[in-house]
């Protein structure tokens, strides 16, 4: 029997406006919804665009302060640059492809969408008003949803300065349940002033300003450096670098203030202009691992036709800027440690530690894949998927549950999508790494075999899942087992964290359920509410351990709605002494915190 088609007639064909599009295909747009919880969420990629307009006066010389106001979720962001024509402010808020960012003469540099940003805010808002300031005049549109509302003209109030201002609601209707945090909102202004020193950003009462650019924004993030930070700012190459005791290397890159969290060329362009610098100078032919291993660098540059791999722009894509960043780099190196001889010395110290460390693990690694050839040609507690990342568009979303234990192991391994969700078994509680050297992971089979599973011998750049889980019981053991494994990262591979790569699972802590209904709550406060709508006596059950939770129950929590949180860093410079406190061999000192804290939990 033919399958039976719906009709297919001039009927079917649909128009959609330019901001109805948006609303329908708003991950084309801004890429994920989210509720706030992670900094790439819709909610920061709306007040982002916003703000980024506002940069963008200022790089081009007009208007040194931006006030931003969040008050029960609605984001307000005034400017005092020229701006927008007051006979064009309906259509540059409202038709896409409209505005003056395609005009090189009027926005050199720009950040934005290129012509999407504030349509995309105001076609996912339920409220947007735009307000511009010129010479004495002002134009006023207000919207709901993207369809306009209101509009007015007129004169200012005498000593009201030219600029714009934008103030919008997320439309609840679209990003549900979500919740601006603030430290990530801090984190980004703080990134914006120091992106474009001499800016004042003033922020609910805060201001954030800074005068020496990257080399504020590093010395925030950095400690226990080994030689005064390097600074070099051009017209278009800006960066900062230095060396610490840290395993591994951390890198802050940016386009035209964007914050690009997977590096690309310029971030490459870098790294290859500070190694020549660097044998330029002392005249050898050091190794690219030993030179960068330790570093700590900001890099920012300023392009006009910047082609990024997504939407949102999270990797640059640009190939004809290599050779003149990578000269422009080299020289300023050799320049700075002509000049700076005293760091010039202790950077050279710090390479020839790394190569004898080097030699050192090259030695233990060699013992170590002796030993696992002898256990198993495979990966042992691996239980792998069939794409990986970098495999393309397959590759993407791929990710590797570490899970507490065979029984936790259990339920995910037949719930899986084994196309892209691989599982790695640990048999307990790994050991603490923290102090330990990285020669010390080859000494221990169960975290060499969890680095080789993940393909981060190397390089992180070899890394074969787009996420790492972390997936262990809501319990104090599971508890303690996820502080041990992000200690591993934190310890050794701290760029997984700062990248992004990081996550831990979410899953239900009880069931409500009736004969007709269930209901997975994930804190005391959505069972209550389950058990209001679904009655007193609908049947309540406690997971106390992923392994209670059933095969078939466990493939709605790892599928499509899948809840991860992500692992966050807010201030790198704060990283050895959390470590230190928690993870150390502090032990009178931590115990009293608990004791503390503890008590004020009871008492409460």
């Amino acid at each position: 029997m033919a399958k039976k088609t719906a009709s297919y007639d001039e009927s079917k064909i649909k128009t959609l406006s330019s901001l109805e599009h948006i609303r329908l295909r708003t991950g084309m747009y801004i890429g994920r919804l989210g509720d706030g919880s992670n900094p790439d969420d819709g909610i920061y990629i709306l007040v982002k665009e916003v703000v980024d307009n506002s940069i963008d006066e200022f790089i081009m010389g007009n208007g040194t302060q931006i006030d931003i106001v969040l008050q029960d979720d609605k984001v307000s962001v005034r400017d005092f640059g020229r701006g927008i024509p007051l006979g064009k402010v309906v259509e540059c808020v409202s038709v896409i492809n409209t505005g003056a960012k395609y005009n090189d003469e009027v926005f050199q540099f720009s950040v934005g969408l290129n012509g999407v940003g504030t349509k995309a805010v105001n076609a996912l808002s339920s409220f947007f008003r735009v307000v511009s300031v010129r010479s004495g005049k002002f134009s006023e549109a207000v919207f709901e949803r993207g369809v306009l509302k209101s509009q007015k003209t007129g004169n200012t109030k005498p000593g009201i300065k030219d600029g714009t201002l934008v103030e919008f609601l997320p439309d609840e209707k679209l990003f549900q349940n979500y919740k601006f945090n603030i430290d990530f909102l801090e984190k980004r202004f703080w990134n914006y002033a120091c992106l474009n020193a001499g800016l004042v950003i003033n922020f609910n009462g805060k201001k954030y300003f800074s005068e020496n650019g990257l080399l504020d924004l590093l010395g925030a993030e950095t400690n226990n450096t080994l030689y005064p930070v390097c600074h070099y700012k051009g017209k278009q190459l800006e960066f900062a670098f230095t060396h610490t005791n840290n395993y591994g290397e951390t890198y802050l890159s940016f386009v035209n203030g964007q914050y690009t969290s997977d590096g690309g060329t310029h971030l490459s362009s870098f790294k290859e202009g500070l190694l020549k610098g660097v044998n330029e100078y002392f005249r050898k032919n050091y190794k690219s691992e030993d030179v960068r291993e330790g570093t700590a660098a900001a890099v920012a540059v300023k392009i006009q036709a910047p082609v990024f791999e997504s939407q949102t722009k999270n990797k640059l894509g640009n190939t004809e800027i290599r050779s003149w960043i990578v000269n422009e780099t080299k020289a300023a190196v050799v320049s700075w440690l002509h000049k700076n001889t005293e760091a010039a010395r202790k950077l050279e110290d710090k390479i020839i530690a790394n190569e004898r460390l080097r030699t050192e693990l090259n030695s233990v690694k060699k013992e170590a894949k002796e030993a696992a050839k002898k256990v198993a040609l495979r990966i042992p507690k691996l239980t792998e998927c069939r794409y990986h990342f970098g495999d393309g568009p397959k590759g993407e979303n791929t990710m590797i549950f570490l899970t507490e234990g065979d029984s936790a192991a259990g339920s995910i391994k037949p719930s899986r999508d084994v196309d892209t969700q691989a599982v790695f078994s640990l048999r307990g509680k790994p050991e603490n790494m923290y102090g330990k050297k990285r020669a010390d992971i080859y000494r221990n089979a169960e975290l060499y075999n969890m680095m080789m599973a993940l393909g981060i011998e190397n390089d992180v750049n070899g890394l074969r899942y787009e996420k790492i889980v972390i997936a262990t019981d809501a319990d104090n053991d599971g508890f303690h087992i996820r502080n041990l494994l992000l200690t591993f990262f934190l310890n050794y591979f701290e760029e997984l964290v700062v990248t992004g790569h990081i996550y831990i699972l979410e899953t239900p802590l009880f069931r409500v359920r009736t004969k007709k209904e269930t209901e997975y709550c994930y804190s005391e406060k959505e069972r209550d509410d389950a058990i209001e709508k679904l009655g007193v006596q609908s049947e309540v059950t406690r997971f106390k351990g992923l392994g209670e939770i059933s095969q078939k129950e466990f493939a709605q929590f790892i599928g499509p709605d899948i809840r991860l949180l992500p692992v966050s860093v807010q201030s790198l410079k704060k990283i050895p002494g959390i470590l230190e406190f928690y993870m150390g061999k502090n032990t009178p000192a931590r115990r009293d915190f608990i004791m503390k804290n503890l008590l004020a939990e009871i008492d409460a």
